[in-house]
């Protein structure tokens, strides 16, 4: 068995997450991990506050999600202000210990060799969490990859903190047994300029091994259920709605496309920052007179029909109907969306954030790019691809192949490989609990060669 110790022991790692469900980055890259690591012998298993993998390995811990009551009550306290009362110093103790006491019960019962954090050692959502993360991943000896999407001081929210100490001890945190990954070059430098530790980088990733089947029956009737008329364009915002996204732009470009036949779809619900921002969308395409559907109530992470016989529908089906992909955002920790735009074969429209310019534009990709405004340049390059079969058929296939060689699981795999290859980190994430193993013997076990 790929992946077994000689002793007939398997690899068992659990992701750690505020939240592991639904169609969010974080989430939806814990499945790609997921698949590239259970590939190779590793069995995986799922700890959150809300979860929707398997039931027999998931472990729920309410007070880990992000919205819990009181992590709400604990967050609004901690930042905003540089004073820190004794009670919600209080407070945040008696929630690290809650969370201490039922995450090692989540290992034990598990029997983990090492977690991955997903984000919970980032940014700071989920104070308590990040805190018994660090605690019990010191006392038990545990090895632990520390996965970031993006940091505190990426988010001007949390830039005024009275709990800057644990700000440094746990997001993230330095310890001996922690592997630290970011997503992007410029990640890496500033994650090392400000804590002195070193740190994998590993973009996000698609399973371009393997591309999607052809939009079939249900996929066609996606247009239908979330209110286009046969003829309108399809404009795909597949991104939250939050204001660094954007979305004006997305909004501007259906006005001068055609404001009559254009219509912006948004694919996913504000999040965890406010629904200020989505109003001023409403409002500010009213003014444009463009039609844009909020269309998060018809996407679940799989497809199919509810009890009333509604269908719903994957974000596969969603891009598989697109004409067109917009990607205005300010900034991003790295382009989740854009890989995904590409993995389905959509023409893309593109800022050229700080992040695409230095680790997506580099490797070749085509896209209808622009900086920080559209053109008239920009909106002609549009009607193009939307006019021309043979433009957009040359564009998503170039896009493709660039993907398969630059961002697809292989790449994950060989990644893991080389972290699993190192001395120290095998020691500390799997031989400290094969202590009657040789290294090479390890290596050899859990990457099955």
């Amino acid at each position: 068995m790929i992946g077994a110790h000689q002793n007939g022991r398997v690899a068992r790692l659990g992701f750690v997450s505020t939240r592991i469900a639904g169609t969010d980055g974080v989430s939806l890259e814990i499945e790609k991990w997921t698949a590239v690591l259970e590939g190779m012998g590793i069995e995986c298993f799922f700890i959150a506050g809300e979860c929707d993998r398997d039931e027999d390995r998931s472990f729920i811990i309410p007070e880990a999600h992000f919205e819990h009551p009181d992590i709400l009550d604990i967050t609004e306290r901690s930042f905003g202000s540089e004073r820190r009362t004794p009670q919600l110093t209080d407070d945040i103790l008696a929630l690290t210990r809650t969370c201490r006491d039922k995450l090692a019960q989540a290992i034990k019962h598990f029997n983990l060799m090492a977690i991955c954090a997903e984000n919970a050692l980032t940014i700071p959502m989920n104070i308590p969490l990040g805190l018994a993360i660090v605690q019990e991943v010191q006392e038990m000896g545990l090895g632990c990859v520390a996965h970031h999407h993006d940091f505190y001081w990426e988010r001007d929210r949390f830039l005024v903190s009275a709990v800057d100490d644990y700000l440094h001890y746990a997001f993230p945190p330095a310890l001996p047994q922690m592997q630290h990954v970011v997503i992007s070059s410029q990640a890496g430098e500033e994650f090392s300029r400000r804590t002195g530790l070193s740190c994998r980088i590993i973009p996000n990733v698609m399973d371009f091994s393997n591309p999607p089947p052809p939009p079939d029956d249900h996929a066609r009737r996606f247009r239908e259920t979330v209110g286009l008329a046969e003829d309108d364009i399809l404009v795909l915002q597949p991104t939250r709605v939050i204001e660094r996204k954007g979305i004006e732009h997305s909004i501007e470009l259906c006005r001068r496309i055609d404001k009559d036949r254009a219509v912006l779809v948004i694919t996913h619900e504000s999040g965890d920052e406010g629904h200020g921002y989505q109003q001023r969308v409403r409002e500010f395409a009213e003014i444009m007179e463009v039609k844009v559907i909020f269309a998060s109530e018809f996407i679940s992470k799989c497809r199919g029909v509810d009890a009333a016989g509604r269908p719903f529908f994957s974000l596969g089906d969603a891009f598989s109907q697109a004409d067109l992909v917009t990607y205005p955002s300010e900034y991003e920790g790295f382009g989740n969306a854009f890989l995904e735009a590409i993995y389905y074969r959509c023409p893309i429209i593109c800022n050229r954030y700080s992040i695409y310019r230095t680790d997506i534009e580099p490797f070749g990709f085509r896209a209808i790019a622009f900086d920080g405004y559209l053109t008239a340049a920009t909106v002609m390059e549009a009607r193009r691809v939307l006019e021309s079969e043979t433009i957009r058929r040359e564009m998503v296939e170039h896009n493709y192949d660039v993907g398969l060689r630059f961002f697809s699981y292989e790449i994950l795999r060989q990644e893991f490989e080389f972290m699993l290859r190192r001395p120290h980190n095998i020691q500390r994430m799997y031989a400290r609990n094969w202590r009657q193993g040789p290294r090479d013997e390890i290596v050899k076990s859990i990457l099955g060669g």
